[in-house]
């Protein structure tokens, strides 16, 4: 294939940003910023459409990553391959990356001098993900969404220079929350492919399941239970809220951004009376942007 053709497989990856509950690199952000959380956004991307088997048909990216096509199904082969091509991102010699997603990673690892761990982080939530479709309590969810979701946020910290310890902290609530609230939207999708993030230990104290979460609208039962575990993700999110007035300019308005996308979603989780199982709710834009607003306010 040429590099035109690779290019626009890699854009395909890039315009899911559209999708997502919090702005991922909106336009107001200095354009390196932009350029830089565009590519860690297109590596976190590409890693979960690894591990969820979204690849885009044809098995470009098992090709781009030196498999051959009976390998394209295989999901820890091509995280496998995927690490390897990573490490090569960070490597001082050769000829660097062949997937075209981890070219436009590099610079930016070099610019804002990240380091490998968050990005493997990443491949190893996917991993775990082939392996384990269930979690026995909520300490083993948090668990995963350290490798999950947390990593990202240390990255978006990483790439606009402002890492400490206390944001770090803040930040881990944010991203935890966020994670907890797509599983929220996403109970019916996971099913089907055989995961199941809601702690069995919860399911149990609220007398859900399995086939429960298979039904076409949630019963009383499985409303409490996701009613339950969205005030543990509005509270997380309150216990991060303040890294955005930690912050100042533009990048306090992108945190405020991925508070207000988080509570904005959990928003429109209890107007569908916490019902997900007919498809995740989601937020209006109206409702997104008073979210942000009022985060603004809280922390100004």
């Amino acid at each position: 294939m040429t590099a035109g053709t690779d290019a626009r497989h890699a854009r395909a990856v890039l315009d899911k940003a559209a999708h997502e509950n919090f702005p991922v690199a909106p336009f107001f952000l200095p354009r390196a910023w932009r350029d830089d959380l565009m590519a860690v956004y297109g590596y976190a991307r590409l890693v979960d459409d690894i591990g969820d088997g979204d690849l885009a048909p044809g098995g470009r990216d098992a090709e781009l990553l030196g498999l051959d096509r009976e390998q394209a199904g295989d999901r820890l082969a091509l995280l496998d391959a995927f690490e390897t091509d990573l490490r090569r991102v960070f490597a001082t010699t050769g000829t660097g990356p062949r997937h075209p997603l981890l070219q436009r990673l590099r610079p930016t690892v070099r610019r804002c001098g990240l380091t490998p761990e968050p990005f493997l982080g990443l491949i190893e939530a996917n991993r775990q993900d082939q392996l384990t479709g269930r979690y026995e309590t909520y300490g083993d969810l948090l668990a995963y969404c350290e490798l999950s979701a947390n990593t990202v946020g240390h990255l978006v910290l990483g790439v606009t220079g402002t890492t400490s310890p206390e944001r770090v902290r803040r930040s881990d609530a944010i991203c935890t929350a966020l994670q907890i609230v797509e599983h929220l939207q996403d109970v019916a999708e996971d099913l089907r492919r055989d995961r199941i993030y809601l702690p069995a230990e919860d399911m149990r104290r609220f007398h859900v399941t399995e086939s429960d979460l298979a039904r076409p609208t949630a019963g009383a039962s499985v409303r409490a239970l996701v009613a339950y575990e969205a005030e543990r993700a509005r509270q997380l999110l309150n216990e991060g809220t303040p890294l955005v007035g930690s912050v100042h300019g533009r990048l306090k308005l992108l945190l405020a951004g991925f508070v207000g996308g988080g509570m904005a979603a959990l928003d429109a989780v209890a107007a569908a009376g916490h019902d997900v199982l007919p498809g995740p709710p989601k937020p209006t834009r109206t409702r997104l942007l008073r979210r942000v607003g009022a985060t603004l306010r809280r922390e100004g």
